[in-house]
């Protein structure tokens, strides 16, 4: 498989009284129409980098060091770092789009669901008809599961369920090569998120997309994942498939983070079926782990 992202050693750092080192000489690889999973606690870099990939990023947050490459289906690489103004617009939803953590703040309120979706044809395909936009985007709802007749719906009208599957619609509209998901199920109900892990799935065979997957869950990455990326305190501390990954964590934080999630039918922990847990107590770290600890002490 040839890698349709590539993330080179990519330093982020939030420049405010006391600078905060968020991203850490990250280094990834997506490849084509694989499911990588970026796990890791709340405030350890997952969004900052999501915000990074899609040039997103507002100050006092600083791109310090590396780059992030795009590798096109067509045979050519775009450097993100060298895109500016229309030609970043233009990438955008076009060759890589985002989901967003809560939909609701990401949809207009006042606007009806058609609208919105149109605004994606409006801006990026700008040849297409009234007539033709307004068929683009049922086809669009029917695709992730939801009704044409809710283009006339406004958010509120929708349920957490549906307007997540709207905010997929849209990021596919244009079908990109690349689809970036924040935290897409966070605060949906477990018969939900699992029917939009299963869209999701769904989509990603039928029109061949790569996709980041951001959370902190790390038994529903285990589910849909090809590949895991656990991250801590701007590092990358572990990469490996989801099933060696689940069998056998290398890391010790890899393996909190798999023993902090309560099993159905036994003691917490008990999500870990294999695996040595013997230094869950922290007295075994090895170098980066003590690197990570250092950071963590050096600022407080």
């Amino acid at each position: 498989m040839s890698p349709v992202l590539s993330i080179e050693n990519l330093s982020i750092d939030y420049l405010a009284e006391t600078t905060v080192h968020a991203v850490r000489e990250v280094s990834l690889t997506l490849e084509r129409g694989e499911i990588l999973g970026l796990a890791g606690e709340s405030g350890c870099g997952k969004s900052t980098l999501a915000y990074a990939i899609t040039r997103l990023l507002k100050p006092p947050a600083q791109i310090t060091s590396g780059r992030v490459v795009f590798s096109s289906r067509e045979g050519y690489d775009v450097d993100l770092s060298r895109l500016a103004g229309d030609d970043l617009r233009a990438f955008r939803w076009d060759k890589i789009a985002m989901v967003f953590q809560g939909a609701m703040n990401s949809l207009n309120p006042v606007l009806r669901i058609s609208e919105q979706l149109e605004d994606v044809f409006i801006t990026h395909r700008p040849e297409l008809t009234k007539a033709e936009r307004r068929i683009r985007s049922g086809e669009l709802l029917e695709r992730v599961g939801v009704d044409r007749n809710r283009l006339r719906a406004y958010p509120h009208e929708l349920s957490g369920g549906m307007r997540q599957r709207v905010m997929i619609a849209m990021a596919l509209a244009l079908e990109p090569q690349v689809l970036i998901m924040d935290e897409p199920t966070t605060a949906l109900d477990v018969v939900v998120q699992r029917e939009i892990l299963l869209e999701i799935t769904r989509l990603r065979a039928e029109l061949g997309f790569a996709v980041i997957f951001i959370t902190h869950d790390l038994p529903l990455l285990l589910e849909i994942s090809d590949r895991i990326a656990v991250m801590r305190a701007g590092l990358i501390v572990e990469l490996d498939d989801a099933l060696t990954l689940y069998t056998k964590p290398k890391h010790p934080y890899t393996r909190r983070l798999l023993s902090s999630f309560p099993s159905l039918t036994g003691e917490r922990g008990g999500f870990v079926r294999s695996g040595d847990l013997g230094d869950l107590d922290g007295t075994e770290l090895d170098e980066t782990e003590q690197t990570v600890e250092a950071v963590e002490m050096e600022s407080r």
